[in-house]
């Protein structure tokens, strides 16, 4: 393992496990994901679906080599509807969550508080945006009772054709002298060896096939490579706990897991917690709407008031704005 300086909370730390041919990344959020929680008092079980959505979203978005933005959405029929994370390259990260009160209440009350039982079926968008004067790229996996890091395996593997895997893992901790805070970890392996034929993987389920026909099953371990299988291997020994604890830095983690391979960490980038929202971004947006729907907006006392979903920060516009808003 090289570099004699460790990482501290709100970084993605790249590295490279080049025994087995894996490039991975590590992320770990400290008080970014705090004051994206705090701020909202989500429900806990909420909180630790939008921390997960969080963590995969910088593991994912820090890999862009240009000023854009990495947008994961997730749209589902369970008590949290939707997901959003929005990365703005190439640190800034803001995120929300949109759930049905009475539903989580009621699925916390029978408790089923993971996140595969608050998304329910849907599916999962990953946006790239480069820019206005760019083609947006977005690529989407169903949701069908899978975890996010399932679902974000099975981007990989229908899109890139790269074998992936992903963990996640939030916690809300205890800190003396702090009291509790939001922590959130994740990690992600990539099998990139130099030979392309080596990436083998089993075949996707057929579907519905036609009756009487003959379907070979195949163990998926029969067909990988040995490396991707050991690094699996690995991976699965990773405790929640490891992911999130800031008393076990990355650099400790990567070494228990691949020091019989030899692991090298790349240059770490941070993360901040901050918004994209303004006042001028905000009376943009509202010159969008139509008229009709910009004196629907007005109050009854003349104002108009808008509240940024993912800061909470509340823009008011006086009688006088608004009549120039809604006569524009």
């Amino acid at each position: 393992m090289t570099d004699s300086h460790l990482m501290g909370d709100d970084h993605i730390l790249p590295f490279q496990a080049e025994g087995l041919d894996v490039r991975g990344r590590v992320v770990r959020l400290g008080p970014a994901i705090d004051t994206i929680l705090r701020r909202h008092d989500y429900p806990a079980p909420v909180s630790r679906a939008l921390g997960e959505a969080t963590a995969l979203t910088l593991m994912l978005g820090t890999t862009l080599k240009f000023d854009g933005r990495f947008i994961l959405q997730t749209r589902t029929d369970g008590p949290v509807r939707m997901l959003v994370v929005d990365f703005q390259a190439p640190d800034r990260v803001r995120a929300c969550a949109t759930f049905d009160k009475d539903a989580v209440a009621e699925a916390i009350a029978a408790g089923k508080t993971s996140t595969i039982d608050l998304l329910g079926q849907g599916h999962l968008a990953m946006t790239i945006d480069q820019g206005p004067e760019m083609a947006r790229y977005q690529g989407i996996v169903a949701l069908e009772g899978e975890s996010l890091e399932a679902a974000a395996d099975q981007y990989f593997r229908q899109s890139e054709q790269i074998p992936t895997r992903v963990r996640l893992a939030v916690a809300e901790n205890y800190v003396a002298g702090e009291g509790q805070s939001w922590r959130a970890g994740g990690m992600m392996i990539q099998f990139l060896p130099t030979s392309p034929e080596r990436m083998r993987m089993a075949d996707l389920p057929p579907g519905d096939a036609p009756e009487g026909a003959e379907i070979l099953e195949q163990r998926e371990h029969d067909l990988e490579d040995d490396s991707w299988v050991e690094a699996k291997l690995l991976m699965g020994t990773v405790e929640d706990h490891e992911l999130t604890d800031p008393n076990v830095p990355a650099e400790e983690l990567l070494y228990r897991l691949f020091h019989e391979r030899g692991a090298r960490v790349f240059e770490s980038s941070p993360v901040v917690e901050k918004c994209r929202c303004s006042r001028e971004a905000v009376t943009g947006m509202l010159r969008n709407f139509s008229q009709q729907d910009r004196r629907d907006m007005v109050a009854d006392d003349g104002s108009i008031v808008v509240t940024c979903e993912f800061c909470n920060t509340r823009y008011a516009f006086d009688k006088a704005e608004t009549e120039e808003l809604v006569n524009a």
